[in-house]
C-alpha cells in the first residue's frame, strides 16, 4: 500500500507540474501583450516586411497591372486589402509622423468596447477643461446628461475633442487612457505610434504612420459600433436646455468625411487636420467582394487627401489579381474576447444593436485548464493522504516513506496543488461553484475524496 500510495503520488504531482506548465504556455501575458511565439517573427525587424520601410515607392505589378496614380503627393500612404492584410503598395510606410484626428480610431478601439452605447453619463465641468485651442467641437455642454452613442457619433462625424475628453473622463482620465492607448497600439503591433493626447491634438512627441493607422481602421472595423459610428453621415445632437420651454434642444450634425456619401462602397473611417500634421485621412470602400483600406498622411494641400485616397482605392480595385504584396497587415495579439468578423463585416450585436460587451478582464492570471483542475484535486488529495501515512507512521516509529519512495513528489503536489486549484476561474474554493467548469471540479473532488476513503479503508483492513 506505501508503495502504491508513493507512486500515485508521484504520478499526480508529473502531472501537476506539466499542467501548471502548458497552462502557463497557453496564457496570454498581461495587458494583452504579444506572446513569445507572436513577436518573435517581427521582433528583428519591420512590421509587415522590410519592403514597407523603404522611402521610395514599393509595388511589385505583374502583367496587366494599372499603373499607380500620378502626383502623389502624399508624405506616406499606403493601400491594402482589409480582409487578407496584404499591402498592395505604399510610400514610406513606418514614416512617423503627426496624426492629427486619426488617432480617434485607436481612441476609439481602446475605449468603444467599455461602455454600453445607451449608458447616459452627466458631464462634469472639469471634463471640458483643458481643450486644446482650435480644437473641432461638437458641442458637448456641462452639467447636462448624454448618452455614449451620442458622444460617439460626435467624434466620428464632428471629430469632437469635447466628446474624446469626456468619454476618457469616464475612462478614468486623460492619462489613464493615454497609457491604455499605448498599451492596446503595443498589442495592434502598431510600433510607430506614440500617445500623448486621447484626441490626436498636436502635441510633442505625438507621432503614427501610415502602416499604424491603417492597423486600427482595420481593427475597428471588426466592431460593429465602430462600423456604424464611422460610416453615419447625418446625425441629430443633443442640445442645451430651451430657456423659455426648458426642454432639451437637439441639432444637427455632419460627418465631416468628404468621401463618405461619394466614394462608391465606402465605410469610413477617419480623417484629420492639424497645424502640424496637415490634412491625415484613412478610409475603407468594399467593391466586388473586395475591402480595400488606404491612409494617405500629409499631402501637399490640405483637400488632395480626399483626391488622393480616391485615386489609390480606384486603383487598388483595378489590381486585384495583378499585384504581388509588398508587405502584410500584422494581426492583433490582444486575446480574443468572441468570434472576431473579417474587416468587411459587422461584429455580433446585442438589443438595440449595442455590441456585446467582453467580460472584464481578471489581473490574477489565467485560469486553468481542465486537466490542470484534475491535477490539482488528485494531487491535493493524494497530498492529504500522505500527510495522514507519515502521521500514523510516526505514531508507530515507523519511517514516513518507504525506502526509495519519492518523498519530494508528494512535497510537490501538497504545495502545489492547494495553489493551482486557488488561482483565477471565480473559484471560492478547490471544486467551488462560482468559476467556469465548477460541477466537473465538484465531481473531481468527490473522485478524489472515494480515493482517500478507499486507501484509507484498504491501510486499517
Amino acid at each position: 500500500m506505501s508503495q502504491h500510495v508513493s507512486r500515485l503520488a508521484a504520478a499526480a504531482a508529473s502531472t501537476l507540474v506539466l499542467a501548471a506548465g502548458a497552462a502557463g504556455a497557453t496564457a496570454a501575458p498581461a495587458g494583452g501583450g504579444a506572446t513569445a511565439s507572436t513577436a518573435a517573427p517581427e521582433a528583428a525587424g519591420t512590421a509587415g516586411g522590410e519592403r514597407l520601410a523603404r522611402p521610395a515607392v514599393q509595388v511589385a505589378p505583374l502583367a496587366g497591372a494599372p499603373a499607380l496614380p500620378a502626383e502623389l503627393t502624399g508624405r506616406s500612404w499606403l493601400v491594402a486589402d482589409a480582409d487578407t492584410g496584404e499591402v498592395l503598395a505604399a510610400l514610406d510606410a513606418h514614416r512617423q509622423l503627426p496624426p492629427a484626428s486619426t488617432l480617434k480610431m485607436l481612441f476609439a478601439d481602446t475605449v468603444l468596447p467599455k461602455f454600453d452605447r445607451t449608458l447616459e453619463h452627466k458631464v462634469a465641468p472639469a471634463e471640458l477643461a483643458n481643450l486644446g485651442a482650435g480644437s473641432s467641437l461638437v458641442g458637448v455642454k456641462e452639467n447636462l446628461p448624454y448618452r455614449v452613442e451620442d458622444l460617439w457619433r460626435g467624434v466620428f462625424l464632428s471629430s469632437g475633442n469635447d466628446a474624446v475628453h469626456v468619454l476618457a473622463h469616464m475612462n478614468g482620465g486623460l492619462q489613464q487612457t493615454v497609457t491604455e492607448m499605448q498599451d492596446r497600439a503595443r498589442s495592434l503591433q502598431a510600433r510607430d505610434t506614440r500617445v500623448v493626447s486621447p484626441d490626436g491634438y498636436d502635441m510633442d512627441g505625438q507621432v503614427s504612420s501610415a502602416y499604424d493607422l491603417t492597423l486600427f481602421a482595420r481593427a475597428g472595423l471588426r466592431n460593429a459600433d465602430f462600423r456604424s459610428y464611422c460610416g453615419t453621415r447625418t446625425a441629430r445632437f443633443p442640445g442645451a436646455l430651451d430657456k423659455l420651454t426648458g426642454q432639451r434642444t437637439s441639432f444637427d450634425i455632419a460627418n465631416t468625411d468628404r468621401l463618405l456619401g461619394k466614394y462608391p462602397g465606402l465605410i469610413g473611417v477617419k480623417n484629420g487636420y492639424t497645424t502640424n500634421a496637415g490634412a491625415t485621412f484613412t478610409g475603407a470602400a468594399q467593391r466586388g467582394g473586395r475591402t480595400l483600406l488606404v491612409t494617405v498622411m500629409h499631402p501637399e494641400a490640405q483637400g488632395r487627401v480626399y483626391d488622393e485616397a480616391a485615386a489609390l482605392l480606384d486603383w487598388g480595385f483595378a489590381a486585384a489579381g495583378k499585384v504581388q504584396p509588398v508587405g502584410q497587415l500584422v494581426e492583433d495579439t490582444a486575446p480574443a474576447t468572441g468570434p472576431a468578423p473579417a474587416a468587411g463585416s459587422g461584429s455580433g450585436t446585442g438589443p438595440g444593436g449595442a455590441t456585446r460587451q467582453p467580460q472584464a478582464a481578471d489581473d490574477r492570471g489565467p485560469g486553468l485548464e481542465p486537466a490542470a483542475w484534475t491535477a490539482a484535486a488528485l494531487g491535493s488529495a493524494l497530498a492529504l493522504l500522505a500527510a495522514g501515512r507519515r502521521t500514523a507512521a510516526r505514531r508507530r516509529g515507523r519511517p514516513a516513506t518507504a525506502p526509495g519512495a519519492p518523498a519530494a513528489a508528494v512535497a510537490v503536489a501538497a504545495a502545489s496543488a492547494p495553489a493551482l486549484a486557488l488561482r483565477r476561474g471565480g473559484c471560492t474554493a478547490l471544486g467551488g461553484s462560482t468559476g467556469v467548469g465548477g460541477r466537473g471540479r465538484r465531481r473531481l473532488v468527490r473522485r478524489a475524496r472515494a480515493l482517500v476513503v478507499t486507501a484509507r479503508t484498504r491501510r486499517h483492513r
